[in-house]
C-alpha cells in the first residue's frame, strides 16, 4: 500500500522529475514529467499537485491511490460513494424491480418514493 506521507516527500523532491508519479502507479505521467522536465512545466505542476497531496484526507488518498490493493476502499470513500460496476448493475436492478412492482399496483406511489429514495440515500 502506498504511503500518504512517502507521497508528499516524493512530490516535494522528485516531483520535477515525476518520481511522485511513477510512486502513485501512473508511469505514463511519470515518463511525461520526464521528457519535459527541462520546460520547468512539470515543476510548477508537480508543486500544486504536493499542496494537493498536503490537504487531502487519508481517507480519500486511498480511495484513490490505494484502491488496488483493496476495493473495499473505493466503496467507503466519500468521493467516490459507488463501490464498483458490480454494486451499480445491482442499485440499477433494484430500482428497476421496484418500478416494476410500483407499476404492476403491488405497492403505492408513497411506497415506492419511500424506498426509492432510501435506495438511492443508501449508495
Amino acid at each position: 500500500m502506498r504511503n500518504r506521507t512517502a507521497a508528499i516527500l516524493i512530490c516535494f523532491f522528485g516531483g520535477y522529475f515525476g518520481v511522485h508519479k511513477f510512486y502513485l502507479g501512473n508511469p505514463v505521467l511519470g515518463i511525461l514529467y520526464l521528457v519535459f522536465c527541462w520546460t520547468f512545466i512539470p515543476g510548477l505542476i508537480s508543486f500544486f499537485e504536493f499542496l494537493g497531496l498536503c490537504f487531502m484526507s487519508d481517507r480519500e488518498f486511498d480511495a484513490r491511490f490505494n484502491y488496488a490493493e483493496d476495493p473495499n476502499l473505493l466503496a467507503q470513500s466519500s468521493r467516490y460513494p459507488i463501490g464498483s460496476a458490480r454494486s451499480r448493475q445491482e442499485a440499477t436492478s433494484t430500482l428497476y424491480d421496484l418500478k416494476k412492482l410500483y407499476e404492476d399496483g403491488i405497492i403505492t406511489a408513497e411506497e415506492y418514493e419511500v424506498k426509492r429514495r432510501k435506495m438511492l440515500d443508501d449508495i
